[in-house]
């Protein structure tokens, strides 16, 4: 899978501890047609399908996973393992689905696999303060047009928000790229992540407090 355009590096300022839930719009609702027409010929026999998939889900994939695991090797790795999964399990997507849901749970359950991983071989983890990983991680602080003398402070405003949203424990993490970084809402976060609305609406709020007080200075 390609790296190219550094997608995890393409951020745009947004906050992370605002309430704001964007509505799908004509363009998304087409888009998801497309996905469904896509694996109805996937699932048909017609594997070139799997490459229009790709075309268009492969950057997200790749920069929901570069938040989550915090390295770019790791993402490319498990973004490429996600569409094989796609592929194996075709049979099992219903077309009432939206496809993009059930794309990044699988992309999620994949992130999952790797913490336990991780945490299995602390060792040979990658911690936060690699440079690559400050990269990939969140986003930044809002900021008012910075003028180019400005260009360092908002540099380290936003690795201070990298590195803070990646010391979030594991299922605030999920939380706050899916429904802040990635621009999901309640109800499809929950099914990426195989829970409530409720417990991701908490989940949100405990990770918000947590990166307001760390990022109190910048505040």
């Amino acid at each position: 899978m390609s790296k190219r355009n550094n997608p995890c590096r393409a951020t745009p300022a947004m906050s992370i501890i605002t309430d704001a839930q964007p509505s799908p719009d004509d363009s998304a609702r087409q888009a998801d047609a497309r996905d469904r027409e896509d694996m109805e010929q996937l699932q048909a026999g017609h594997d070139a399908a799997l490459n229009d998939l790709m075309e268009r889900h492969a950057t997200p994939v790749f920069h929901f996973l570069c938040r989550m695991v915090g390295n770019e090797d790791d993402a490319n790795d498990l973004a490429q393992e996600t569409f094989v999964r796609v592929f194996k399990s075709r049979g099992g997507f219903r077309t009432e689905q939206k496809f993009s849901t059930w794309l990044f749970t699988i992309a999620a359950n994949l992130a999952r696999n790797h913490f336990r991983w991780r945490a299995r071989h602390p060792n040979l983890s990658l911690d936060a303060e690699n440079p690559e990983t400050e990269q990939s991680l969140g986003s930044t602080l809002p900021a008012n047009n910075p003028a180019p003398n400005d260009e360092a402070l908002t540099a380290e405003r936003a690795k201070a928000v990298r590195l803070a949203v990646g010391k979030l424990p594991e299922d605030l993490r999920e939380a706050i790229v899916l429904c802040e970084l990635e621009d999901r809402s309640l109800a499809e976060a929950a099914v990426i992540l195989e829970s409530t609305p409720k417990a991701v609406e908490s989940r949100l709020y405990r990770a918000r407090q947590i990166l307001r007080e760390r990022l109190k200075s910048w505040l």
